[in-house]
């Protein structure tokens, strides 16, 4: 990845995350931005979020996201100035949570091994 490209990805995610802040504060408490993946032709961008909570919220998250791709996506491309505006998707980053599992059962060994000891 160029350094170019890796910018406009740290830009764009600041500008989502500003974004969410300003105008959805009561809604996108639960959510965090964690990256966005522009393309090289600047036509695409994959927009990867957290969610902390049950899958009840990952839903509300999940529907959010597409309910507002369009003005998030206008709101962005007032605010960063590329080529072309980027057509905005939402995936669910799952690593948090997976790191998140990994540590619990980390901590279940240790206490297991405390415990026979």
């Amino acid at each position: 990845m160029s350094l170019r490209l890796a910018r406009v990805n740290e830009l764009v995610k600041r500008e989502i995350g500003i974004f969410l802040r300003r105008r959805y504060r009561s809604e996108s408490v639960c959510w965090t931005i964690t990256g966005v993946d522009v393309s090289a032709d600047l036509r695409n961008a994959t927009v990867a979020y957290s969610v902390i909570g049950d899958d009840l919220n990952a839903r509300e998250a999940q529907h959010f996201f597409r309910k507002h791709a369009g003005e998030i996506r206008k709101e962005v491309s007032s605010k960063v100035i590329l080529k072309y505006s980027p057509k905005l998707s939402f995936v669910r980053d799952l690593g948090i949570e997976r790191g998140n599992r990994v540590m619990e059962i980390l901590d279940d060994l240790e206490s297991d091994e405390s415990s026979s000891s």
